[in-house]
């Protein structure tokens, strides 16, 4: 996204408190970016963020806003065949960086889920990748809360189609994750986001994900800004803290 989103993860990386990224390989800051992740030794899961909101995807051509794409997949969904294009370019320029099948894809702003879009990748992701051991096939973020805790965000994303994709990816034999918690408003500041963590992972169960948005310092001068920076900021900062680390070890979870 740019350049505090990624020397933020990268640090949190180092620092044990994250275990997966997600590339958006249409920035033009994903060759770089994927070689400082790659010299930073750590131990990470890498998949793909499949784009199609963003400013990178809006200049590649089949970029579109939010609001015009939850439309389009609400009056009867995307074109397939153009979806599959557009996918299998993002997955060839992340093999060709990052010189590996991702470990797992999901989307900016959930648009994997979107009709259309959705069954798009199942067919792809069973096309190239099906005759892989299911072990070292990408699996599927979905973006479905399995907790009791729904907030209207949360309902909104998961209103997405998350079990139309469930269901699509078990028939296409793909292995998708439980569930995924981390989301909210961006609004409170670090002290509410610790109380929100503290939420999430006392409800959390195995083989769910607990979504996140840090980074760290300023941007450089061509970066995106994304609009939600502060946020990230103070979730960079709780991230790092040894308050997070220990929340972790009350929690009894292992990362």
């Amino acid at each position: 996204m740019n350049a505090a989103v990624s020397r933020g993860i990268i640090n949190l990386a180092r620092l044990g408190r994250l275990t997966a990224t997600s590339a958006m390989t249409l920035s033009p800051r994903w060759e770089l970016d994927a070689a400082a992740l790659r010299d930073s030794d750590t131990q990470l899961d890498v998949g793909l963020h499949l784009d199609w909101t963003s400013p990178f995807a809006v200049a590649k051509g089949h970029g579109l806003s939010l609001k015009r794409g939850v439309l389009i997949a609400a009056l009867g969904g995307y074109n397939k065949i153009k979806a599959r294009v557009v996918i299998e370019e993002q997955l060839d320029a992340f093999e060709q960086v990052w010189k590996a099948t991702p470990s797992h894809i999901d989307g900016h702003q959930h648009v994997h889920q979107f009709r259309g879009i959705r069954e798009a990748l199942t067919d792809v992701l069973r096309n190239r990748y099906g005759h892989m051991p299911k072990s070292q096939r990408p699996y599927l973020r979905v973006s479905d809360d399995p907790s009791d805790r729904f907030n209207f965000k949360s309902k909104f994303i998961a209103s997405l189609n998350a079990n139309a994709i469930k269901y699509i990816a078990t028939q296409a034999d793909i292995e998708t994750a439980r569930g995924l918690f981390g989301v909210y408003n961006f609004s409170g500041g670090e002290f509410v986001y610790a109380k929100k963590m503290a939420m999430w992972l006392s409800e959390v169960s195995d083989g769910c994900i607990v979504m996140c948005h840090p980074a760290q310092g300023d941007l450089d001068m061509d970066d995106v800004d994304d609009s939600i920076l502060k946020a990230r900021h103070w979730e960079y900062s709780y991230l790092a803290s040894d308050a997070f680390a220990q929340t972790l070890t009350n929690s009894k979870i292992s990362l």
